[in-house]
C-alpha cells in the first residue's frame, strides 16, 4: 500500500461549502467564495481548484460567469454534475439587490469542461418556491435517473430550513415534480438561533438542516446533511438512510453523528463525498473555520463505514490518504 500524508486545511484560502468532482485524472473543487478573499476570481463567482490527489491543490480562478444583473449578488454552494457530455453547475444566488438572503433561488449553469467557465442558463429551477439553496444533483446508479436535493424553509413544526428532493429531467434543467421532504429539523442540535426575527416575525426557535449530499452504497442511499449554526461550533454533519432516492428517509441516530467539531476543528460541515485516489476509500470533503474565525477552509478526511452508518474523525495536524487499492 502507498499512502500520502496530509494536514488540514489542504488549501489555505477561503473555501466554504466545498464540492469535489472527479473528472479524468483530476479532482475539481467548487466552493463558495468570500467577498474579502485574497484570491482574485477575475470577476467570476465560486472558487475553482484542481488536484491530482486531493491533497495538493492548484487555484484556477473563478468558475462561474455571473448572469446579467447578478454580478454583485451573493452566490452560494455550487455542485457540478456531468451528463450528456457537458458539466452542469447548480447553485443559488440572491436577487442582486444586496443583503437580503431570503431572496436566494436556485439556478443552473453549463460548461463544456470542468474548468469552465460556466455560463448561466437563464432560468430559475423552482420558480414557485421561496428561499431555496444548497442544490445537490444525484444520478441513481440503479435507474440512471437524476434527482436534485435542495434546502428550503419550513414554517411549521420544527420551524427553519430543511432538505427536500425533486426528480430532475435528462435535460438537467427541468424539475419534473414538486420537491418532497428528505430531512427536516427534529432535534435541539439543529438549532440555528433562538428568538430569531425572520420573514418579519419573531421565531422562538429557528432550526437549520441544509447541505444535503447523497451517496449510494451497498443497496442503500445515504444522505449527508449539515445542521446547526454554520458560524460556530454547533455546526456538524448527520446522515439519513433510505431504500430509494425519494425515501422514506430515516435518521439512524440523533446528534451530529457523522462529523462533529472539537477543540481544533471548529464548525465542520457542508460536506461532499468523493472516492479517493485508491478508488475505494470514500473521502469526506468539508469546510471548517481557521483558529482566527476569519475563513472557512477546505478539509478532507476518510469516511469509516460502521454498522451505524458513516463516521468521520476530523483532523487538523496529520492524516494519511490511501493512494492505491488494497489488492495492489
Amino acid at each position: 500500500m502507498k499512502f500520502l500524508n496530509y494536514e488540514n486545511p489542504v488549501w489555505d484560502g477561503y473555501c466554504a461549502d466545498p464540492f469535489v468532482l472527479r473528472a479524468g485524472e483530476f479532482y475539481y473543487c467548487y466552493a463558495t467564495a468570500s467577498n474579502g478573499g485574497t484570491h482574485d476570481l477575475g470577476g467570476r463567482h465560486f472558487v475553482l481548484l484542481r488536484s491530482g490527489n486531493l491533497v495538493n491543490w492548484e487555484f484556477l480562478g473563478g468558475a462561474l460567469q455571473p448572469a446579467q444583473g447578478l454580478e454583485h449578488a451573493s452566490h452560494w454552494a455550487p455542485e457540478v454534475a456531468f451528463s450528456g457530455g457537458r458539466y452542469w453547475m447548480y447553485y443559488s444566488a440572491n436577487n442582486g439587490a444586496g443583503g437580503d438572503d431570503t431572496t436566494h433561488r436556485l439556478r443552473v449553469a453549463v460548461a463544456d469542461a470542468p474548468e469552465g467557465p460556466f455560463q448561466d442558463c437563464g432560468l430559475l429551477l423552482f420558480p414557485d418556491e421561496g428561499f431555496t439553496i444548497d442544490p445537490s444533483p444525484f444520478c441513481d446508479p440503479q435507474s440512471g435517473k437524476w434527482y436534485l436535493y435542495i434546502a428550503k424553509d419550513y414554517l411549521e413544526n420544527f420551524v427553519g430550513t430543511g432538505t427536500a428532493v425533486a426528480p430532475l429531467a435528462d435535460d438537467m434543467k427541468t424539475i419534473l415534480a414538486p420537491p418532497v421532504p428528505v430531512v427536516v429539523a427534529s432535534a435541539d442540535w439543529q438549532v440555528y438561533e433562538r428568538n430569531r426575527t425572520h420573514y418579519g416575525q419573531l421565531w422562538e426557535t429557528w432550526h437549520t438542516v441544509e447541505g444535503a449530499h447523497v451517496v449510494f452504497r451497498e443497496g442503500k442511499y445515504w444522505c449527508f446533511f449539515a445542521a446547526g449554526n454554520w458560524q460556530n461550533q454547533t455546526y456538524g454533519v448527520g446522515c439519513a438512510v433510505a431504500p430509494h432516492p425519494l425515501g422514506p428517509w430515516k435518521v439512524p441516530t440523533e446528534g451530529a453523528s457523522v462529523l462533529r467539531g472539537n477543540a481544533e476543528v471548529i464548525g465542520p460541515g457542508h460536506n461532499s463525498v468523493v472516492l479517493g485516489p485508491d478508488d475505494q476509500t470514500h473521502i469526506c470533503v468539508y469546510h471548517a473555520w481557521n483558529a482566527e474565525g476569519s475563513q472557512r477552509q477546505l478539509c478532507i478526511d476518510p469516511i469509516e463505514w460502521t454498522p451505524d452508518g458513516p463516521r468521520v474523525s476530523p483532523t487538523r495536524t496529520g492524516g494519511v490518504l490511501p493512494l492505491q487499492a488494497k489488492s495492489e
